[in-house]
């Protein structure tokens, strides 16, 4: 199949289909005569699972490490088991900094009350200060 048909079938973008084949996390298809990649059913397979990983959001890093695990199906699962773990407790970790962001976004949308005029708004105050929230966050720092 070629990389439309591949990408329709998973539910994506062709982009995302070439950002993951140029990661190495998609293997290259084959080339056929008029050098149209060719893609099988195993790259729709992988493809169908790396999207699933992502929607965990398993980072790429770990996901080529499962596509590792899994290319030896007869190796102990407890790699796998600590590679979940892991992604178990970031998740942990950025619900918690979730938390405290909604919190801080509730507590800087109480200082606004009605009819105050956009020079004086304390909300574009409170986000015009450097550093102002009480959160650490890795994806925005």
């Amino acid at each position: 199949m070629r990389i439309g048909e591949l990408a329709k079938l998973a539910g994506c973008d062709v982009v995302t289909v070439r950002f993951y084949e140029s990661t190495g996390l998609l293997p290259a298809p084959a080339r056929n005569g008029n050098n149209y990649r060719s893609y099988s059913a195993q790259h729709l397979e992988t493809l169908h699972f790396i999207r699933q990983c992502r929607s965990l959001d398993i980072p790429l890093v770990d996901i080529e490490r499962l596509l590792q695990f899994r290319a030896q199906p007869q190796e102990s699962c407890a790699d796998i088991n600590g590679l979940l773990d892991a992604q178990i407790e970031r998740v942990k970790t950025r619900i918690e900094q979730l938390r405290m962001l909604e919190i801080y976004m509730n507590n800087l949308r109480r200082q606004c009350g009605v009819g105050v005029v956009r020079k004086d708004c304390p909300i574009l105050a409170g986000l015009s200060k450097p550093d102002d929230g009480p959160w650490e966050d890795p994806l925005h720092a």
